[in-house]
């Protein structure tokens, strides 16, 4: 059995037979998984109203435990995106009536984003189906075969210093 990542090698080993190019088969197959894999969490979510972002945010805010809220710089740690992506996406999740900014009680300088009644209902009514819908993503992979890749991407993300959330 041959994937696409395998095609791109067998032309750099035609072409370039000098070099080594076995790197670009992890990195390839991760790049494209991680492509292949959007599209379907992108659908997979479209279909319920929500942008894939809009989930990573209300299950960021909803797995931190009550009051299910962060300051945007906390939020913006955790999304990996600029500034100023956050605002417009706070923005936009708030105008949706799924998040609120509030003010710090401990510093009235300071904003946090909070769940709504709505957001909080629309993240644990979709969390088992988006658990489930992951399930069917690595369906191809048994459990044995799921956690030998964990454990190597985990010791992958390591070595790039992807050790928390902050």
């Amino acid at each position: 059995m041959a994937d696409a990542v395998d095609a791109i090698l067998a032309q750099w080993g035609r072409e370039r037979p000098d070099v080594d190019v076995s790197a670009m088969g992890v990195v390839g197959r991760i790049s494209r998984a991680q492509l292949l894999l959007g599209r379907e969490l992108k659908g997979f979510f479209a279909e319920r109203g929500l942008e894939s972002w809009e989930f990573d945010v209300l299950a960021t805010l909803r797995r931190h435990g009550a009051p299910y809220e962060l300051t945007a710089g906390e939020l913006l740690r955790a999304a990996m995106v600029t500034s100023g992506a956050i605002t417009n996406r706070i923005d936009r999740m708030e105008a949706k009536g799924l998040v609120e900014r509030v003010r710090d009680a401990g510093d009235r300088r300071s904003v946090r984003i909070r769940l709504t009644p709505a957001g909080l209902r629309t993240v644990d009514d979709l969390l088992g189906l988006h658990a489930a819908n992951e399930d069917r993503l690595l369906a191809a992979l048994d459990p044995a075969g799921r956690e030998r890749l964990a454990e190597a991407l985990r010791t992958l993300l390591e070595s790039l210093g992807d050790t928390s959330l902050s």
